[in-house]
This record gives C-alpha cells, structure tokens and sequence, in this order.
C-alpha cells in the first residue's frame, strides 16, 4: 500500500506487549501524515491492521500507531533513499537526484562520507544497469564505523528501481572500553 511504503520505519519498530502492538514510524512532517483531527493516523492504523490480517489467520491484538518526528532528515539514509525514489518516480533524471541528494547529505557537518546506489531499468534503458555515486569516506570492513544503510524501491512506469543509501558519521568508541583501558595502565 502506497500509505505504508512512503513513511519509513523505525528500526525498533513493533513492540508485542500484553496483546498492545506498537508500530513506530518516523516522518519528516508528521503533522502531514496526521493529519486534520487525525484522520492520517485512522487510515494509517486500519492500513496497518489489512496487512497484518493478510499474513495472520488469528485474531489480531489491539494496534498502537506512533508517528515522531524525523530529527535532521538529510542524514538519515532511508529517509534520503525515499526521497530519490519519490523524484525517480516524478520521472526526474536520476544522475541530477543522485548528485543532488549526495550534494545534500555531504552539506551536514556529522558527515563524513556517502554512497548512493541506484540498480534497475534506468531511464527506461532495455537492458537494467547500476549506477553509484560515493563522497567522502566509507569505510564498510570497520565494525565501529557508525554507518547508516537504507534501501527502497522505486516503482517507475518502465520498471523498478533498487536504491540503496550509505551513509558514515564517524566512528563509535564505547566509553566502557576506554575506562578498562585506563586502569589497565
């Protein structure tokens, strides 16, 4: 359904506590997907509830729908992939949104690095290819590298089209590690 594939997900989404389930989504506007007397929020929630009774013959618990606010969209990567697959859709030519979206992610200063990843019938070619643009740094065989990933797919009138989204913030160094290497001093 359009309405679920545009909002993106929060990672620690769906929540089953004593038969409540929770669904968190994230959006950039959240007054937009709420709407007037919460109507988005209805249509959202009952949206939710078909695709949940498509996969489970059972009866399904009472269903929570959490919408928050998006805090500094240009550098979160599923957000940013929705965006290229929303202008993909307008029929926008996909090197100009590509290097407008790196362009936009690199203009954050906790940014260190992009990659964008685009794979399928570009520009309505016959023959499916892959396209990338990367800035920056990416370094995807360091384990504290703080990199964020977000894939979606773009619904063309000549096909789908794959993007997948990289983005690197620094690295992470975890506090109790440092305290044990102190005192092993």
């Amino acid at each position: 359904m359009r309405l679920l594939r545009d909002l993106p997900r929060v990672r620690d989404g769906t929540k089953d506590q004593s038969n409540i389930a929770s669904d968190g989504r994230k959006a950039a506007r959240p007054g937009f997907v709420i709407g007037r007397g919460g109507k988005g929020i209805e249509e959202l929630t009952k949206a939710i509830e078909r695709e949940i009774k498509k996969l489970r013959k059972t009866k399904t618990a009472a269903l929570s729908v959490n919408v928050e606010e998006l805090k500094r969209s240009e550098i979160s990567a599923v957000y940013v992939a929705q965006q290229i697959a929303w202008d993909l859709e307008k029929r926008l030519p996909f090197r100009r949104t590509m290097r407008k979206y790196l362009e936009q992610v690199m203009q954050n200063k906790e940014t260190r690095g992009a990659k964008i990843l685009l794979s399928g019938r570009l520009d309505g070619k016959e023959i499916a290819r892959r396209e990338w643009l990367r800035k920056g740094e990416l370094p995807l065989q360091t384990l504290r590298a703080d990199i964020d990933y977000g894939q979606v797919t773009a619904f063309t009138t000549y096909g789908t089209v794959g993007i997948k989204t990289w983005i690197y913030k620094g690295e992470i160094f975890a506090k109790k590690n440092t305290a044990r290497a102190k005192t092993d001093k």
